[in-house]
């Protein structure tokens, strides 16, 4: 049995709701439809790179009629629900200050550790690079493969595969680019938890202990929760653009 896939929401997105929620990015954002933001990324080049992707998609021959094979929704279903547990588990699991097995270990600080030096941001912001380039070689590829499911299905889905390959060329840099920037967004959040946490020893004179941070109520282990939650929605909406093919083979069978 198949569980039903989130529909798609291409004017927001989790991830930014919850950047909003954590006060890095102002909530509101742009009031332009994707459609017109999507005209601004785009230069002459690619808007002839997509007609000419358009058109080849129309007029591909085929020597047998492309026929939507009743599992083939299933199939490429399945796999996205595979892929996206996978790298939803190594987050999950590597968030955890124990991650046992994981190949991406939490920088949790020592308990002889200084406080400036244990405060230090660089450590998560190369955990959190290093679970993006886990996340696309095997988003893409999924993509990838969804791809080849839709041309091999019929006329109209050829040509929206043959369309987003030629997207995910264009914009491929640019998500690359804009997605990088997280790990400095987090970064003013993970300032704002540690100045709170400052004050409140100030105000109680207590002496700092690095090792209680990640205790259960320590500023550090609800940052490394929020770090998990981004890492989510950020995975989401990586996922996106191919939850949108899989939908479109959906629909295409479900006429059939």
């Amino acid at each position: 049995m198949t569980h039903a896939l989130p529909r798609t929401d291409f004017t927001s997105s989790g991830l930014t709701r919850l950047l909003a929620g954590l006060s890095i990015v102002e909530a509101s954002g742009s009031r332009q439809f994707p459609a017109e933001r999507l005209g601004e990324w785009l230069d002459v080049a690619a808007a002839i790179t997509l007609h000419a992707a358009h058109s080849a998609g129309a007029a591909s021959p085929r020597a047998v009629p492309p026929v939507v094979h009743p599992g083939a929704a299933v199939a490429v279903e399945e796999e996205f629900g595979r892929v996206r547990a996978t790298l939803a588990d190594a987050i999950t699991t590597s968030c955890s200050p124990a991650g046992v097995g994981t190949r991406i270990r939490l920088p949790t600080p020592k308990a002889d550790a200084a406080p400036e030096l244990a405060a230090a941001y660089g450590p998560y912001r190369r955990f959190h690079l290093a679970h993006q380039a886990e996340m696309e070689p095997g988003i893409r590829a999924l993509r990838s493969r969804v791809r080849h499911a839709l041309a091999a299905a019929s006329t109209g889905l050829r040509q929206l595969a043959a369309l987003d390959e030629a997207l995910d060329r264009i914009l491929a840099g640019r998500e690359r680019q804009l997605l990088a920037t997280l790990p400095s967004l987090l970064e003013r959040r993970f300032q704002k938890l540690l100045v709170a946490h400052q004050q409140a020893l100030l105000a109680s004179g207590q002496a700092d202990a690095p090792d209680l941070w990640m205790q259960p109520g320590g500023w550090l282990a609800a940052f490394c929760e929020e770090l998990q939650a981004v890492l989510i929605a950020e995975l989401d909406l990586r996922l996106q653009p191919t939850l949108g093919l899989i939908e479109a083979l959906q629909d295409e069978a479900g006429r059939r």
